[in-house]
């Protein structure tokens, strides 16, 4: 089994590098500086995409996990606040650089037969969770959730699942220490689903522990 997961340098991210190679997966992990078993890709950045899957030349990709996320507007003034370069790049990250990623590696998702793509959503990108604040982060997890959905449509007919996830209130730096799992439980659980999505359940936007949560 082949996984790539994207933004594999800390987090949630990291620790599903950890367990996938624990369980003698294939790992490609990715981030915007290389480092210890993590490949150079930078999301917002096509040239080192194309260039992450070029050397994986002729490879299948059993599953890929676009997990890379940027939340820069936590605490924003709605007066003042939320310049528009911070929209450029929040949107770079979590909607223009997911669906680069699937774009580029769709080859090799083609060539597993029945590849999988899991995207890092939010429960912050649902309807039903609108108290204000984080514009940015709220709506780039929105085009994210909206991106995966129509993306499992596009798919379907070649046997490859799209699965949209959020993946709990973590402690991470993006999460904070008041969050309410850890970065294990979150990874864990969030393998779970991934194992679990199949054709029947491409389009699903479900929580790490395998609540299905509204649009």
């Amino acid at each position: 089994m082949h996984v790539l997961i994207t933004g594999a340098n800390r987090g949630i991210g990291k620790a599903m590098v950890d367990r996938y190679a624990a369980q003698g997966a294939q790992v490609t992990g990715t981030a915007r500086v290389a480092g210890a078993r993590l490949h150079r890709m930078d999301v917002t950045d096509p040239a080192t995409v194309n260039a992450l899957a070029d050397t994986m030349a002729d490879q299948a990709l059993d599953l890929l996990v676009c997990n890379a996320g940027v939340y820069a507007d936590k605490g924003q003034s709605l007066d003042q606040g939320y310049p528009a370069d911070m929209w450029a790049d929040g949107f770079a990250t979590n909607v223009t650089g997911v669906f680069l990623t699937v774009q580029a590696f769709l080859p090799h998702l083609r060539r597993a037969q029945t590849g999988k793509i899991a995207i890092i959503s939010s429960q912050m990108a649902s309807h039903t969770r609108a108290p204000g604040g984080s514009y940015i982060y709220r709506a780039s997890k929105a085009a994210a959730l909206n991106l995966g959905r129509n993306l499992a449509s596009d798919l379907a007919a070649e046997g490859i699942s799209v699965g949209i996830y959020h993946p709990g209130w973590v402690r991470t730096d993006m999460g904070g220490s008041t969050a309410e799992i850890s970065v294990d439980e979150s990874a864990t659980g969030l393998i779970a689903r991934f194992a679990a999505l199949g054709p029947a359940t491409s389009g699903c936007f479900e929580t790490w522990d395998g609540r299905v949560h509204p649009y």
